[in-house]
């Protein structure tokens, strides 16, 4: 069995963490947090100092960080995994971060005879916990067979979408209907509101159509009941649509959609709803519309 280790143990690496120890892997955990390292080793993890001692215990390496400079730092840093990481070991970063950073990654533990995978997820921290995600995988098919068994511990929907970089275009495209979906839903809702027509019931009416949706279903619901204790960080989201609209430049690919979104989470950060869900955006709505709890509101009694 694979010797694995996992570096990033927050909303989302913390349950996928603790799903491959349940499922019998041996497993070294790091993170800036020591306390939750402890946590990790009571019920039987091996803990380490650094990135660099995660990959001298393991044969596989798996990190979930918030943005390509931790990745970076991490996979390439000094005391960083590619420092002790053996020939013939596997990288994985399952992190979002842009397909240029996941490219470069991947070349530089080429030049160890090490294989890496940028293998982002979607499913937010319900899906880490339950072992539901979507993982969206670039990089060789013989690197992705390998990772297989560890995937299925971690999500449902596997795809191998192409070769380095390919995992991480793939989220961008999931980002953005994301972002765009939990707009429409907020703007929906606020709509029926403002109708005088309950928003709950108009809820419940368009999960029986074709406009349900796994986000009406459960981010729906958060926007009804004023809960939006983070699963997936506004900030986090916003970056992730950094990452979009830089591909769409890269690419000459007009993005005017997610331009519209991007600004509505840079206005919800600016009024403090950085760390709440991003299903705050419909808090957005509320300032727009003068209205219910605000962003800043919110945030100062969360």
């Amino acid at each position: 069995m694979e010797q694995i280790g996992f570096i990033g143990l927050g909303i989302m690496g913390k349950p996928m963490a603790r799903n491959l120890l349940r499922a019998g892997f041996p497993l070294t955990v790091y993170t800036r947090n020591q306390a939750t390292v402890a946590e990790f080793v009571e019920q039987g993890a091996k803990g380490a100092r650094n990135p660099r001692e995660v990959a001298e215990q393991s044969t596989v390496v798996i990190t979930m960080l918030p943005d390509s400079p931790e990745v970076q730092e991490v996979a390439l840093g000094p005391n960083g995994v590619i420092e002790g990481i053996k020939p013939g070991s596997l990288f994985i970063d399952m992190s979002t971060i842009d397909p240029a950073v996941a490219r470069a990654v991947h070349a530089a533990f080429a030049e160890r005879q090490v294989e890496a995978l940028d293998a982002p997820v979607s499913g937010g921290q319900i899906g880490a916990e339950q072992g539901t995600l979507s993982i969206m995988v670039g990089g060789s098919e013989a690197a992705f067979e390998r990772a297989r068994p560890i995937f299925q511990v971690l999500g449902k929907n596997i795809t191998h979408v192409g070769g380095p970089g390919a995992g991480q275009v793939a989220k961008a495209c999931n980002q953005m209907v994301v972002a765009l979906t939990i707009q429409a839903v907020a703007e929906a809702l606020t709509l029926a509101a403002r109708a005088g027509v309950d928003p709950a019931r108009v809820r419940q009416a368009l999960l029986g159509g074709f406009a349900h949706s796994r986000i009406l279903e459960v981010h729906g619901q958060r926007m009804l009941e004023n809960a939006f204790t983070p699963g997936f960080r506004a900030r986090l989201h916003r970056k992730d649509l950094r990452i979009a609209l830089n591909l769409g430049r890269e690419f000459a690919t007009p993005l005017p959609a997610t331009a519209h979104v991007a600004t509505l989470f840079d206005s919800l950060i600016a009024n403090g709803g950085a760390e709440l869900d991003h299903a705050a955006l419909a808090l957005v709505y509320r300032t727009l519309t003068g209205e219910g709890t605000t962003a800043t509101e919110h945030s100062a009694t969360a």
